[in-house]
């Protein structure tokens, strides 16, 4: 791709729909690698997971006090990451934000991050914050004591993976079975919890109109202009695409094989 066809003023946003943990893995790396050669702009990728658990890197075996097999037996896999951060959980009505984006200081990418995060939830009407302060366990979002956002990153050679996830109409119970974030005593809240029942179980609005809010507020957090890119822009071959969206993705593109699309 042409360095032509972007502008240093642009933040790229794709929505990927819903992927399991080990595609968005690879997919990330792709990007990363097209970031670090200069192929792409720097890039917000939205999704949603099926469920799982992903440990970063501060994670220990106290964190999951149940054996295995209890997992298994929910369905939910234990997956190591890169990234930092303790233990969370993924799932159906979550929203995750994984930027793929060139930095120069992590710490103000976090804090831009959780503001980012703040401004949308308060278009929600949810007044939330940060809590850096209290330490790195506290990083994400907050409403009072209850975390409704987790945040851990990785940095390679200057780009970023990994990001953030805020709790939508997510079903919270799971977060309960493991040491979430490294806090014994935390409790995990959602924008459907904290808005008094205004998501309706099984509808995906609520999702949808938080993602295009989350977009907006990220992009705006970094001064940028949002440009909405497909998978294929990115190399990302996915199938669902067709005919001459296929021919356009690049040689070598990384297939995503079982994503299932959301309406932007």
């Amino acid at each position: 791709m042409s360095t032509t066809d972007r502008s240093p003023d642009e933040l790229w946003v794709c929505h990927l729909g819903v992927v399991p943990y080990p595609d968005a893995l690879a997919i990330q790396e792709h990007v990363r690698g097209r970031r670090q050669a200069g192929e792409v702009a720097d890039t917000l990728l939205l999704l949603e997971h099926p469920s799982v658990y992903t440990r970063g890197r501060r994670s220990g075996a106290e964190d999951l006090p149940f054996g295995g097999e209890f997992y298994r037996a929910r369905g939910i896999d234990v997956v190591d990451t890169d990234r930092g951060g303790r233990i969370t959980y993924h799932g159906p009505g979550q929203l995750v934000g994984y930027p793929i984006m060139a930095i120069g200081d992590v710490h103000r990418h976090l804090r831009t991050m959780e503001a980012a995060i703040v401004a949308a939830l308060a278009e929600e009407g949810i007044d939330a914050c940060s809590r850096r302060e209290e330490g790195i366990d506290y990083t994400g979002v907050w409403v009072e004591d209850r975390k409704i956002a987790s945040i851990g990153v990785h940095v390679s050679r200057g780009v970023t993976t990994h990001g953030f996830a805020v709790n939508v109409h997510n079903d919270l119970e799971p977060f309960s079975w493991v040491i979430a974030c490294g806090l014994p005593e935390i409790s995990m809240t959602s924008i459907a919890a904290e808005s008094a029942g205004a998501c309706r179980p099984g509808s995906d609005r609520p999702l949808l109109c938080f993602r295009r809010r989350m977009a907006h507020s990220f992009c705006e957090a970094h001064a940028r202009r949002q440009r909405l890119v497909s998978p294929q822009r990115l190399g990302i071959a996915t199938p669902h695409a067709a005919g001459p969206a296929v021919e356009r993705a690049p040689i070598g593109s990384i297939p995503l094989r079982h994503a299932t699309p959301m309406p932007v």
